[in-house]
């Protein structure tokens, strides 16, 4: 649902401008509050703590585009629902029913420290719907760079499964408009402190995508998350050789990410020849973010 709120815009050429897709529909995705992620309150404390995938984020990078440095290259646009028929692009019609019906059931934990809540589907729905918004942007030729600022967030889900705060693979789904749109080959790079295993897992026997992760070491962490996010991790099929995962050590700081990114990530993407690029560009890779131990800053690319 559209804001209606007027955003500033900009005499900058199209080109030359970040087009920032937007709803504020998506803070009504309510994560609670506990003992960090689990919801739980163990009766005795005075302050529970907000869940780590909380509206306030979004609320900063919000006031950050709108009111700092690079606000006169900024263009805004509204973002939109996503229709159903549009989620079995990258997710199954089974598992989009148990979302719909744990919505219609007054909400549920989908699995660990994921809460569909009153208010997340209606957000959930913005949240692909308003990233479909900006790719269409740049497959009309609106514009070269488009920043779809949304939760909740996508690159955990699988195509039959939610998985580390995510219910639908908003990349996942670009991509595969972007893949219907005309686009022989897309690159995906996924900077996440987290390994980007849903959008991974979708396009694992494909060739027509690179998916690129650099993530903290962390391996899988149960059902939900059940890819290990290691180098060996190399796609199946067609898809051999068309996933590059890059797990990097604790303490790794913006001096071993550019090396990486130069040395691997630029050489992949350059062989690989894509005609679309999508960035899914994490904020827990920050030194600190509660949820790793990494040290470069979240920047947007």
């Amino acid at each position: 649902m559209a804001s209606g709120e007027a955003f500033p815009s900009s005499s900058l050429q199209a080109d030359n401008l970040i087009h920032v897709f937007w709803d504020e529909g998506m803070l009504k995705h309510d994560t609670g509050t506990g003992v960090f992620d689990t919801g739980m309150d163990p009766g005795f404390l005075d302050v529970l703590e907000k869940h780590p995938e909380n509206a306030d984020r979004v609320k900063n990078i919000l006031s950050i585009l709108k009111r700092g440095p690079i606000s006169p290259f900024i263009s805004w646009h509204h973002g939109r629902l996503a229709l159903i028929s549009e989620l079995l692009s990258f997710h199954t019609q089974e598992y989009v029913n148990e979302l719909i019906e744990a919505d219609r059931n007054g909400g549920k934990e989908i699995c660990g420290g994921t809460f569909l809540n009153p208010g997340s589907w209606d957000a959930t729905l913005l949240a692909a719907g308003t990233t479909l918004s900006a790719m269409q942007h740049i497959i009309d030729g609106h514009g070269k760079f488009a920043y779809a600022l949304v939760r909740p967030p996508g690159h955990h889900a699988q195509p039959t499964q939610a998985d580390g705060y995510c219910f639908l693979n908003n990349a996942g789904l670009a991509v595969q408009l972007a893949l219907d749109s005309g686009c022989r080959k897309v690159a995906v790079l996924d900077i996440d402190v987290h390994y980007g295993n849903g959008t991974a897992d979708g396009f694992y026997r494909s060739d027509k995508v690179l998916t690129i992760s650099l993530h903290m070491n962390h391996g899988s962490w149960g059902p939900s998350h059940p890819q290990s996010g290691t180098i060996d991790e190399l796609g199946e099929g067609v898809g051999f050789g068309y996933n590059l995962n890059i797990p990097l050590p604790n303490g790794t700081g913006d001096e071993g990410y550019g090396y990486a990114v130069q040395h691997l990530v630029v050489p992949a993407i350059e062989k690989f020849e894509p005609d679309m690029m999508v960035l899914v560009v994490g904020q827990d890779s920050s030194a600190v973010s509660a949820l790793s131990y990494c040290s470069s800053m979240f920047c947007i690319l």
